[in-house]
């Protein structure tokens, strides 16, 4: 099991992550929502597409931009497809 932690909460727990350089993107269905907060910021990666991301607010903290996803991810990207990855001080354990 593969845990992400951030703020002493476990914000997405999944036995089928999938590694895409060194991050661990998580099922979307396996990420607690109630912790993500919709954020405007897009970057664009040249091989996997456009992100989009997410904050994450915790006991009143929020980490912004810490949470990161491609809706529509270019073909040889397919497997984050539906899957959330997260930095900025969460901790993959």
């Amino acid at each position: 099991m593969v845990q992400a932690v951030w703020n002493g909460v476990v914000i997405a727990d999944s036995n089928d992550t999938v590694v895409v350089e060194g991050n661990h993107y998580f099922p979307t269905d396996d990420v607690k929502a109630g912790y993500l907060e919709p954020s405007d910021t897009t970057t664009t990666c040249a091989w996997k597409g456009q992100a989009q991301y997410h904050s994450i607010r915790v006991h009143g903290a929020v980490n912004r931009d810490a949470a990161w996803f491609y809706p529509d991810p270019k073909p040889g990207a397919e497997a984050v497809r539906g899957r959330i990855a997260f930095w900025k001080g969460v901790e993959i354990r």
